[in-house]
């Protein structure tokens, strides 16, 4: 029996869309990667590899999860995640696995760890895209290049309105409000910071938040107590695994005598949703907004 393929409106406007490209030999789809390179694939990924628990993240916002064929240890969000395969950690991933995978995408996140790994799929043709949201503006901007990879463009793209609305009606909320001045604390045995090159110090920006160590000369400072006394601090933040480690966090600065602490001002995020450059961190800086209210 003869089949019989119906055309429609929109795929015929791809295929003109597309001719010129076609004719040339270039590859369908081409998407500039957080490194500034411009990766190329045939057709959309359907074995793809992320190399990233935020990357993975990403994927899913994008209605690409069933299209994932493996990750690395941390990648467990969302629950669906959980069950892909894991082939090794973030800082050394397991070329063999990776490769016995089949990908035909490969989703990185820091070119010093993925390198070794790049030249080997490089090798066998599969292009390394390097993710790296550094903004929370980036944020649907990489949930929509993500859609493009795959092909699930009406997810995603949709997935990045509301995540923009979120960004604007947050920033229309929070704008002029008092600055809170905030320790951001990374470590607290011994006592770990972060600067304004961090995405967390992006989300106290928009919430009216003032990283006191803000423009400490690395990332990740080590700080002694006086120096966070000298700050003052009017709000202690931490990324948290649960409501423990607040209580926990709250006595420690009590015990060592900071006045925020006293009036209760130390509060938890979970720490995967604060520090992953991805969707969940529009969630973060909504609950981080309300808690500089508080103080306010």
């Amino acid at each position: 029996m003869t089949s019989y393929r119906v055309l429609t409106t929109a795929g015929l406007a791809l295929m003109l869309a597309l001719g010129p490209a076609l004719a040339r030999g270039a590859p369908a789809i081409q998407v500039q990667d957080d490194r500034g390179r411009n990766v190329a694939l045939e057709a959309p990924a359907r074995r793809a590899v992320t190399l990233a628990p935020h990357a993975t993240e990403l994927a899913y916002a994008a209605g690409a999860g069933d299209f994932l064929v493996g990750t690395v240890r941390g990648s467990d969000y969302p629950p669906a995640a959980r069950v892909l395969p894991v082939l090794g950690d973030g800082t050394q991933p397991d070329a063999e696995r990776v490769a016995a995978a089949r990908p035909d995408l490969l989703i990185a996140w820091q070119p010093g760890a993925a390198e070794p790994l790049a030249r080997v799929m490089d090798k066998l043709g599969v292009p390394v895209f390097y993710s790296d949201p550094l903004t929370l503006a980036a944020i649907p901007g990489a949930v929509e290049r993500m859609g493009v990879l795959f092909g699930t463009e009406t997810v995603a793209n949709a997935a990045a309105r509301d995540l923009r609305a979120r960004l604007d009606a947050l920033k229309t909320r929070y704008a002029g409000r008092r600055p809170v001045r905030v320790f951001v604390q990374a470590g607290l045995n011994p006592i770990y910071t972060l600067n304004d090159a961090s995405i967390v110090s992006d989300a106290l920006r928009l919430c009216g938040g003032v990283n006191v160590f803000g423009q400490a000369s690395i990332v990740a400072p080590q700080v002694n107590l006086e120096g966070v006394l000298a700050a003052r601090p009017e709000v202690v933040l931490a990324g948290v695994a649960g409501p423990e480690d607040t209580r926990a966090n709250l006595a420690a600065w009590q015990a060592m005598g900071l006045p925020a602490a006293r009036q209760g001002h130390v509060y938890g995020i979970d720490a995967d949703a604060l520090y992953r450059p991805g969707p969940r961190l529009i969630d973060a800086a909504e609950s981080l907004c309300a808690d500089l209210d508080r103080v306010r």
